[in-house]
């Protein structure tokens, strides 16, 4: 079999097809197949135009270079090669994949260089993973399916299930496709109180709070969503009370930046929460994400790792929007999931009762009815 040459895309195809991704109208796998490039790579240039893009508005002029002083010259040569020694050593203490998201394609510097010097090999640096297969995409929206009904259930046993159906898969598949679509068993687990060295973990807050009125708690979320050709990201903002879905936002890729897009959307609409929970999830856990929060004056609450009743409402709501809307429906495009999701969500909000609320719709419950007052 011939070997594939490689090849060099030029900046105006990166730019189109990394617009492409902006807009969020198709799935990575559907823009992979159009443009002939791998998933992979259309992240990568999604995340530098996004990047580069606060520099169009800078200023474009630069000032001449000063004249070369030798003995600062020297010097500087000093300082660097310390701090080379010093990142180089610094870089090797961290994970694979760290080191391997500090490689910059668009560099002057050689990918053979850049690799020695944060210590992977070059094979790992031009290895790219194939797209995902229709067979695991099926096996993906039947997994999801299962961890709705059986939340607990790790990769043996969601493993032994799918067996059951005549699917005949093992255990270590099951856990790179669970965490490829971000979900785990949920059941308290040892080392809990470690934390991730660059996010600050905030303490769950609600632990014997009783919700009486709308805008008390808000709560945040992302969920999985499948689709006839690849699959989607969905996050939405409840208010714990009403059961309101007040913002959502659909994305190809899981970032923190369609979460806070959301956020400020329910913020802008409906003012400020007194707490806003959510998952200990590195998108909630970012300090664009808290900082957003902070900056309203909101109290953050965060669930306990794999405590899923600590966020219950939000994953009820994912039960039924996928059930009652998602999985009765293979969307063919992005565009048209968001239309679906957004008929569903004004229908839920709207027109479906709930029995917690006494029968009363979301919204009937968040926007109470003020007695009028009894003529004379």
């Amino acid at each position: 079999m011939a070997r594939r040459p490689r090849r060099n895309h030029s900046p105006a195809f990166k730019a189109k097809v990394a617009l492409a991704a902006v807009r969020g109208e198709k799935t990575l796998a559907e823009l992979a197949q159009q443009f002939d490039v791998h998933p992979n790579q259309i992240t990568q240039w999604r995340a530098q135009l996004l990047e580069s893009a606060a520099s169009v508005f800078g200023a474009t002029s630069e000032a001449a270079p000063p004249p070369v002083d030798v003995k600062a010259l020297h010097a500087k040569i000093g300082e660097l090669t310390l701090e080379n020694d010093f990142l180089g050593k610094r870089a090797h203490q961290g994970g694979f994949a760290g080191r391997k998201a500090m490689i910059d394609r668009d560099h002057p510097l050689p990918l053979t260089r850049q690799a020695k010097a944060v210590g992977i090999s070059r094979g790992s640096v031009y290895y790219l993973p194939r797209p995902v297969p229709v067979q695991d995409l099926s096996l993906m929206r039947r997994i999801d399916e299962l961890h709705l009904e059986h939340p607990f259930a790790g990769s043996r046993m969601l493993r032994d299930l799918l067996r059951r159906e005549g699917i005949d898969v093992g255990r270590k598949h099951v856990t790179t496709l669970m965490r490829r679509m971000g979900i785990e068993a949920l059941y308290r687990k040892p080392h809990t109180s470690r934390r991730h060295p660059g996010h600050r973990i905030y303490p769950y807050r609600l632990r014997g709070v009783k919700v009486t009125a709308p805008n008390q708690v808000w709560a945040m979320d992302i969920s999985y969503i499948p689709m006839a050709r690849g699959f989607v990201y969905l996050a939405a903002v409840i208010d714990w009370y009403s059961r309101k879905v007040l913002a959502w936002r659909v994305s190809i890729t899981m970032e923190t930046a369609f979460c806070i897009e959301a956020v400020e959307e329910a913020l802008s609409r409906y003012g400020t929460p007194q707490i806003f929970n959510t998952d200990q999830g590195s998108q909630f856990t970012s300090e664009a994400f808290t900082g957003l929060l902070t900056q309203h004056g909101i109290t953050i609450s965060m669930d306990g790792k794999g405590c899923w009743r600590d966020n219950v409402f939000v994953e009820r709501l994912w039960k039924s929007v996928k059930y009652e809307e998602v999985y009765l429906h293979a969307y063919e495009t992005v565009s048209q999931a968001k239309a679906s999701l957004a008929r569903y969500f004004h229908f839920y909000n709207e027109r479906r009762p709930h029995s917690a609320l006494d029968r009363r719709t979301p919204d009937e419950a968040y926007f109470p009815i003020t007695a009028l007052p009894k003529a004379a």
